[in-house]
């Protein structure tokens, strides 16, 4: 299956689902190419970003999962290479 580059925009407002946010991510490392955090203490959330070269199924596959974590949102944007 055609893999495409794209990045996951997260945003996490409840600290608690962390751990759970951070299995689903070691579950999908072999398509991970990085990833950035910055916390924004201002606002008491954290900012994520995750870079990744796959398939548009896992890609759709790991945004969904990802969103359905309590307290996290997440948006795909996805190259067309």
């Amino acid at each position: 299956m055609e893999s495409r580059v794209s990045i996951i925009g997260i945003i996490v407002e409840n600290t608690n689902s962390i751990e759970k946010l951070n299995e689903l991510l070691h579950t999908y490392g072999e398509y991970i190419i990085g990833r950035m955090g910055i916390p924004y203490q201002k606002k008491n959330v954290h900012i994520i970003s995750i870079a990744l070269d796959a398939p548009v199924n896992i890609i759709n596959t790991l945004s969904g999962k990802i969103g359905m974590l309590d307290g996290i949102s997440s948006k795909v944007v996805c190259s067309k290479v």
